[in-house]
């Protein structure tokens, strides 16, 4: 029998002859992310291209895939002038040139700054595998010193989570998608064009031999399901999706969520009523997993 072979989505006229030719790294529901470049071959860039459904109603498809990704632009660029850590906006086009026809296949695309780093999920894995390894480790003369030693690192990084998405909802955005994927730990020193260089997979896997680097500062990404708010229930319900993440992906660091939290309580006055509504949330989080 014979087996069908992957053909990858049409990419917008605009990127079909970039040298270094854009690598799809994701393909979601949504969206695809690619890796390409912006200007010259030495500057990374992030694609991220909407494409067409071809289920829906032409005119019912354009409508919906321009108010998107123009959605998303404008909370990138609105948080960028509050100063938040985000991907820079680079260019939007909603209504691609070229043929009627290529057009229905592309969609709308968003070119914007290339973070380097790995996603927090990436970093806070290979500590719970290199913690599992050391622990275990009958040669490790003082694991209650070491334990303390790495569990601040950790905590300190997630104290940087909470000031990273309390800057976020002090500018007036929700990001509606909140997990450790969606968080990414930007060295502090970067060399250009370097990550050309490697493997355009952020997230490739290497030997856990020693623990992982927690410096730098977090940048959020992927605000496909952001929205502009600043109602104490939409901030509660992205700190409880986050707090969900930590709890299902990342069970040794559960316990340290409150430092998230202190972060996000240094970050802007009000949040104290957004953790008083994070509580309410929670509540109705447990009736639901109690009633299924």
């Amino acid at each position: 029998m014979a087996v069908a072979t992957h053909t990858p989505p049409p990419l917008p006229p605009l990127f079909t002859n970039t040298s270094p030719p854009p690598i799809l790294l994701f393909q979601g529901a949504e969206a695809h992310l690619y890796k390409t470049t912006f200007l010259t071959p030495e500057t990374p860039a992030a694609l991220k291209v909407r494409p067409t459904k071809p289920y829906r109603h032409d005119a019912l498809d354009r409508r919906l895939t321009r108010q998107r990704v123009l959605h998303e632009a404008r909370c990138l660029l609105k948080l960028v002038r509050e100063g938040v850590r985000v991907p820079a906006l680079l260019s939007v086009d909603w209504e691609p040139s070229g043929g009627q026809n290529q057009q229905r296949l592309t969609g709308a695309w968003m070119l914007m700054e290339w973070i380097d780093g790995p996603a927090v999920r990436v970093v806070v894995e290979r500590w719970e595998v290199w913690m599992k390894k050391s622990l275990g480790d009958s040669s490790q003369e003082d694991k209650t010193a070491f334990k303390e030693a790495e569990e601040n690192r950790v905590k300190d990084l997630m104290k940087r989570i909470g000031q990273a998405v309390g800057s976020m909802h002090k500018a007036g955005v929700v990001h509606g998608d909140l997990t450790t994927s969606n968080l990414i730990l930007r060295p502090l020193h970067t060399v250009p064009g370097q990550a050309l260089e490697q493997s355009f997979d952020r997230d490739k896997q290497m030997e856990v031999n020693e623990s992982p680097s927690m410096e730098g500062e977090i940048v959020l990404i992927d605000f496909g399901l952001a929205s502009s708010s600043v109602q104490e229930e939409d901030r509660a319900v992205d700190l409880y999706v986050l707090e969900r993440a930590f709890g299902s992906t990342h069970p040794m660091t559960e316990g340290f969520f409150d430092h998230v939290l202190q972060g996000y309580s240094d970050s802007f006055k009000g949040t104290q009523s957004v953790l008083r509504k994070l509580e309410d949330v929670r509540m109705r989080g447990r009736k639901r997993s109690m009633l299924g």
